[in-house]
């Protein structure tokens, strides 16, 4: 028998959700509420039989799920008629530190504990707590699910997620590799599994959105991951540093006066592509570089220059790998950065047929060249799906 299962991704000023019937797997309903907290909010909505875009006061996320459920169960247009259709919600949380390596039901404890996590990812775990209550108010009857974008990386052994520190760091405070977009990684890498036909892989999954991260999976599970403690090392990302060397910040601090706080603002809001081109949005990036403005062909180049930097590592790392998988918005979009890193990649057994690179899909696609011996592939990932899938397994 199919469930309705709704889930939810509740960022600071945002909320995207998905109504989708499981096991069937199908989407009833869809949409994101922007600008949350303003007086000029929008909410999108989009269902088989309708759709639309409309402005509004949305003042707290109360607000917005209140509009989105309106939609839900519309008298003319929507898809449920009272919110007992809905039997479970399931909710990206994205930091589960030390405490959640699985999927849980959501008591008073379980929302306790993502309460004391907030200063281990102060933009998320915030916004994402307020979008349980919320659902809890709106939908009473409704289990609410936790996923955790940390949860897949667990398995990540001591010696690639312990950090060379005192070890009352990490044996009092738990100060370790928790890693990110875990839900997307998890994803992409069964999918791969199963375009190639097996269990015992070994693959490089590259998460390129305003986020990115790259993972090694082995078997299908995490063994390596550059995200760690926090969302902001590893890959250049849209306002995100990646890796820097810790000296900066400290140089930063004692020369230039400026606080740990604003330094952090900077390396998480002011930094990466932004930073280095005045654009963080990679289209307006890559349209910028086609008229030669040297700034975004720099950054382009250090953007590919990182990737392939932790392809080489995790290939090393597992004693090779039979596949690459480009996922999110960038890497199942960017014909120009998957060229750019693929590019010179001979040694590592990629070779990318720049023909198929160039085609648009959503569907699952090899664009690496027949003779590639490391298979080339974009999996468009379906984070959503995923969270139903283990939501619809806890009930």
């Amino acid at each position: 028998m199919n469930k309705n299962i709704l889930i939810i991704n509740s960022g600071s000023s945002s909320l995207k959700f998905q109504l989708i019937e499981m096991p069937s797997e199908k989407v009833l309903a869809s949409g994101l509420v922007e600008r949350i907290g303003q007086a000029s909010g929008k909410l999108h909505y989009k269902s088989e039989a309708f759709s639309t875009s409309e402005e509004m006061e949305i003042t707290d996320h109360s607000v917005a799920l209140k509009g989105v459920t309106k939609h839900l169960m519309h008298k003319d247009y929507g898809v449920i008629k009272d919110p007992a259709e809905i039997p479970a919600i399931g909710h990206r949380v994205v930091h589960g530190g030390a405490s959640f390596s699985d999927t849980i039901i959501i008591d008073e404890k379980v929302k306790s504990k993502i309460e004391q996590l907030f200063s281990l990812a102060p933009l998320h775990n915030p916004p994402n707590l307020k979008g349980i209550e919320v659902a809890e108010e709106i939908f009473p009857e409704a289990k609410q699910v936790a996923v955790f974008d940390t949860a897949f990386h667990q398995t990540i052994p001591a010696p690639a997620n312990r950090y060379a520190i005192p070890n009352k760091f990490y044996e009092e405070d738990k100060i370790q590799v928790y890693g990110f977009h875990g839900t997307s990684h998890k994803y992409v890498s069964e999918k791969a599994n199963d375009y190639l036909k097996r269990k015992d892989t070994k693959l490089v999954t590259v998460h390129l959105g305003n986020g990115c991260s790259i993972t090694a999976v082995k078997n299908g599970k995490s063994v390596d991951h550059s995200l760690g403690f926090g969302p902001v090392n590893g890959l250049i990302m849209g306002t995100r540093s990646g890796d820097i060397d810790q000296s900066v910040i400290f140089y930063m601090i004692e020369k230039f006066g400026y606080t740990a706080k604003e330094v952090s603002d900077l390396l998480h809001h002011k930094s990466g592509m932004l930073g280095l081109t005045g654009y963080s949005d990679l289209r307006d990036i890559e349209e910028q570089a086609e008229k030669g403005n040297k700034e975004c062909i720099l950054a382009l180049e250090m953007n590919a220059y990182r990737i392939k930097k932790y392809i080489g590592a995790y290939a090393a790392a597992m004693n090779g790998f039979d596949a690459v998988v480009f996922t999110a918005g960038i890497g199942e979009n960017s014909e120009v950065i998957r060229k750019m890193v693929c590019r010179d990649m001979d040694f590592l057994g990629l070779q990318l047929d720049e023909e198929k690179n160039s085609v648009r899909s959503k569907e699952i696609r090899s664009i690496g060249k027949e003779s590639s011996a490391v298979k080339i592939l974009v999996i468009p990932t379906n984070e959503e799906l995923e969270i139903a899938k283990q939501t619809l397994a806890m009930i």
